[in-house]
């Protein structure tokens, strides 16, 4: 971030509110758990770290700093009474949850004994446990506004290492099942935690973007491998500018990478509509080349700028994605029925496949399934997550809606 060096990020505070993401140090000797509530308290906002046993929590405290330890209380609490003590001595200044059954003596205990310690104990939070509990308990560690934009610059992220690709899965709107995954550009920044793309994002024209998408390219067909290892192939969408597609080394390298594996389908690129429109002769030039090479473009976000692509007489793209501002409570809105079902038309009268963008209720659902797209993705069927999470949660079993 241009103006602040990273320990002054920290302690900036207006009124006694957070401006920065809170760290929090998970302590259980079960993986599992370590690895669950990591998720969880990093969908809240926290920038997570774990730890198994005591031995390895004094060099964590150094490392950092966390304002929260969140202590996975065993049967005897013997370690659990060994960690409070090293608090104590390394003049640990945040605060300890405790999380064990309910009226649990050993819970009691232990949260007399950091009381004791003058540690600042969070009231226990008792097992079995849902996410807003979890979040209850935190709350008054999360911060109450949002960090600048942008905290860092691209350069910095890439040569840092903070850049991740989280996937959202694409699910085919007539049986569920999936369809494969939009992979979407994420900063994981050591003060501010998981950063969404519109706070650090350059311009399309800016020398940054292109060592950004080099990036997205390069770490999707990793994923791609990846996923192949746990659970079989999935297709696999990546998001580029336009201004990608006008460098032919740029082009070039990308056809270079793409994997010579049987189960390999083929990579979709997808390209903002409003670029595809400015720039049309490129476009369908590009896309009719990247076709022998097992690459497609997919027009993304098309709206009411649909009407520019009716005259088209060739037509290579395979896929349209409808931008969510149509999608998004279409069941309830004829006009935005009237967008959709004009871009459907579209689409099928040169045979590309139609995605619906934004469904987050199953009457929206229920409205683009009678609409006829294809596919759908959104918050319906589950959020954004990195590639081992997404692997786990989304290819390990099939959709079930709530």
């Amino acid at each position: 971030m241009r103006g602040f060096k990273p320990a002054e990020l920290d302690t900036v505070a207006t009124f006694g509110q957070r401006k920065v993401t809170p760290r929090v140090c998970i302590v259980d000797a079960k993986r599992h758990i370590r690895t669950f509530l990591a998720e969880a308290l990093e969908e809240l906002g926290f920038v997570a770290s774990e730890c198994a046993n005591a031995d390895e929590l004094p060099l964590l405290l150094d490392l950092h700093a966390p304002d929260l330890i969140l202590l996975g209380i065993p049967n005897d609490g013997v370690q659990a009474g060994q960690i409070l003590k090293i608090i104590v001595d390394r003049k640990f200044d945040g605060q300890v949850l405790l999380i064990g059954p309910k009226e649990s003596i050993v819970v009691s205990a232990l949260r007399q004994l950091g009381e004791e310690l003058q540690i600042a104990m969070l009231p226990p939070l008792a097992t079995p446990f849902s996410a807003d509990g979890l979040r209850a308990s935190v709350v008054t560690l999360l911060p109450q506004q949002a960090p600048p934009s942008p905290p860092v610059d691209v350069a910095e992220a890439l040569k840092a290492g903070w850049l991740e690709l989280w996937y959202q899965q694409k699910i085919d709107v007539h049986t569920l099942a999936p369809r494969g995954a939009e992979a979407l550009i994420r900063m994981r920044h050591p003060s501010w935690g998981v950063v969404p793309p519109a706070s650090f994002i350059p311009d399309a024209r800016d020398p940054q973007f292109k060592g950004l998408s080099e990036f997205v390219v390069s770490r999707a067909l990793e994923d791609w491998h990846y996923f192949v290892d746990q659970h079989g192939p999935v297709d696999i969408s990546i998001n580029l500018p336009i201004s990608f597609l006008e460098d032919p080394a740029l082009v070039s390298h990308l056809c270079r990478q793409i994997p010579d594996h049987p189960a390999f389908g083929g990579l979709i690129v997808e390209v903002k509509g409003f670029e595809i429109i400015r720039n049309l002769d490129l476009a369908i030039d590009v896309a009719k080349r990247l076709r022998f090479h097992n690459i497609a473009i997919s027009i993304d976000d098309l709206g009411t700028d649909w009407p520019l692509l009716t005259e088209l007489k060739s037509f290579p793209f395979v896929e349209i994605k409808v931008d969510r501002e149509f999608v998004t409570g279409s069941a309830d809105n004829r006009l935005k029925q009237t967008v959709c079902r004009r871009i459907l038309e579209l689409a099928d009268r040169h045979g590309a496949r139609t995605v619906a963008k934004g469904v987050e209720t199953r009457s929206d659902l229920v409205a683009i399934h009678e609409m006829g797209f294809d596919l759908a993705q959104g918050y319906l069927f589950g959020k954004p997550a990195n590639a081992k999470k997404f692997a786990r949660a989304s290819l390990a079993r099939p959709t079930v809606l709530a």
